[in-house]
């Protein structure tokens, strides 16, 4: 049976009113919206994309005030997806590994400045993983902080790279590259320097104290009753890939109920200092490439600069009309996540599907149910279904 939770917001509707009129809270340009618009905008996008499964939360005030599941998790057995169905968080993980990283940044314990050759007791190319980079001493000048804003000129997945070996392909520093392994290079200095295994302390530290009791770094076997097999663009199914190895780049597994918590408490700040959130959510680095994908273009383009598109740490940022906003996707070639929070009205909208083709309406699902916030789809290939309605890239 599907589960929905609506919790309505004191600023929002009174609580007299609520019990005695429809729940409804607003859209960040004013417009009323209800549980029935939400699910009637989310049904008609879901056919007409033919997305198979799709998890909706909207947080306001800093508190979920929406979540709801539609479709199935599992075609060939007609199972529906539920709130608490576990669903692969992709590169989710990397925003809730920054997270954890920022937390120990507020401890003192990582300085987001310190090259990492100073905490790592022995040369990285030592490390079998990293023996590529022998003979190439730019390693010496990563830092967390470039790690984190992928800045350090790695490549996402070094198996893309026409030899499948590591190499620094930019000056570290220099340019955004989007880098998946320059965030698992981060886990590495974290477990070597502070000699803790980053699935347990991630555990302790977001797991359990945000009660989410079906998120996990690596597979659990209590997951495998109720959770999402993946839809490719055909509507081919793959299997759900069980992780047994802690990644930080993109190993986690959650649910839209847990994941939902999780973002309620970034954008209110809990758990980190003020000055940590800041670091974590403001520009660090600015983009100029006409997309995301593939990471080492040469093309460039000024199209973006209006909106002041860049990364933060982990999180990717730019400017709304109602204020600064993060966001991070998270999806391979049957995951489609995507999270997007307007910080300064503690506003955010979570987005889940088990289908790629999820992709092609998330730009219309944010503009309906969070306002035009003036989303870089083209940067993020976020093509609608009907691009024909929509204006071509930059």
């Amino acid at each position: 049976m599907l589960i929905r939770a609506l919790l309505i917001a004191a600023s929002l509707v009174p609580a007299s009113a609520a019990l005695a009129a429809p729940a409804s809270f607003f859209t960040l340009d004013g417009k009323p919206l209800t549980p029935e618009q939400i699910d009637a905008q989310v049904a008609r996008l879901m056919k007409a994309n033919r997305v198979t499964g799709l998890a909706v939360a909207l947080i306001r005030d800093g508190n979920v005030a929406y979540l709801h599941s539609y479709g199935q998790r599992d075609v060939e057995r007609g199972l529906p997806l539920q709130d608490d169905t576990v669903m692969y968080g992709a590169s989710l993980t990397k925003a809730t590994f920054a997270y954890y990283v920022m937390q120990l940044v507020d401890e003192g314990r990582i300085d987001l400045d310190r090259p990492i050759a100073q905490d790592l007791p022995r040369p990285l190319p030592i490390y079998e993983r990293y023996a590529d980079l022998a003979g190439d001493e730019r390693w010496r000048k990563f830092t967390p902080r470039m790690l984190l804003s992928h800045a350090a000129g790695l490549p996402n997945i070094r198996y893309f790279e026409p030899d499948q070996k590591l190499h620094i392909r930019l000056e570290p520093g220099s340019r955004f590259a989007y880098s998946g392994e320059g965030i698992n290079l981060l886990q590495l200095v974290i477990e070597q320097k502070l000699g803790v295994d980053v699935g347990q302390d991630m555990q302790r530290r977001i797991f359990d104290r945000f009660g989410m009791t079906r998120s996990s770094m690596t597979w659990r076997d209590d997951f495998a009753g109720n959770l999402t097999q993946g839809y490719d663009e055909t509507g081919a199914l793959t299997p759900h890939d069980d992780r047994s190895t802690v990644k930080a780049a993109g190993s986690l597994d959650t649910t839209a109920q847990d994941w939902s918590k999780f973002l309620a408490a970034v954008v209110r700040g809990e758990g980190l200092s003020a000055r940590a959130l800041d670091e974590m959510t403001r520009l660090q680095i600015p983009i100029d490439s006409v997309t995301q994908f593939p990471t080492f273009s040469s093309e460039r383009t000024d199209a973006y600069r209006s909106i002041k598109l860049g990364y933060g740490l982990g999180w990717g940022v730019f400017e709304t009309p109602y204020g600064h906003a993060f966001f991070k996707e998270g999806q391979n070639e049957v995951t489609a996540n995507y999270a997007l929070c307007v910080q300064p009205r503690q506003a955010c909208i979570l987005l889940m599907s088990n289908s790629i083709r999820a992709t092609g309406i998330f730009k219309e699902l944010v503009d309906r149910l969070m306002g035009p916030t003036g989303l870089p789809w083209q940067w993020e290939n976020y093509r609608p279904y009907d691009a024909a309605k929509v204006s071509g890239p930059p």
